[in-house]
């Protein structure tokens, strides 16, 4: 069976997030945040692996998206407040920009798909 990369992308953020989260100072609230985007993302595809229709699993690959470019953002605000380093901003930026990259990608499929 192939590998699920999305899957293993967005599982990967949501950890990383996790772990993140656990180990530097910000506001309550910009943790909560973050940890809720990334998880959307990871829980979002992985429901859309079991969708009901084509449809569904369009709907929650779209919800993913604007999920993961959130993430994208609290990051960049981590970031320019000094709670998270350079390296640190930019592989996490780097590996919500592949998941976005993937989700439009199966999006589009799928919009291809269901005409």
């Amino acid at each position: 069976m192939a590998k699920n990369y999305l899957l293993v992308y967005s599982e990967q953020l949501a950890t990383d997030m996790e772990l993140l989260c656990q180990n530097i100072k910000a506001p309550s609230n910009t943790l909560f945040q973050i940890r809720k985007s990334s998880s959307s993302v990871y829980a979002n595809i992985r429901e859309a692996n079991y969708g009901q229709s084509k449809a569904d699993m369009l709907s929650k690959f779209e919800i993913a998206l604007k999920e993961c470019t959130e993430t994208e953002g609290w990051l960049q605000l981590l970031y320019n407040a000094n709670g998270v380093d350079e390296n640190i901003y930019k592989n996490h930026r780097n590996l919500c920009g592949r998941i976005r990259r993937m989700l439009i990608a199966s999006c589009t499929t799928l919009k291809k798909n269901t005409k």
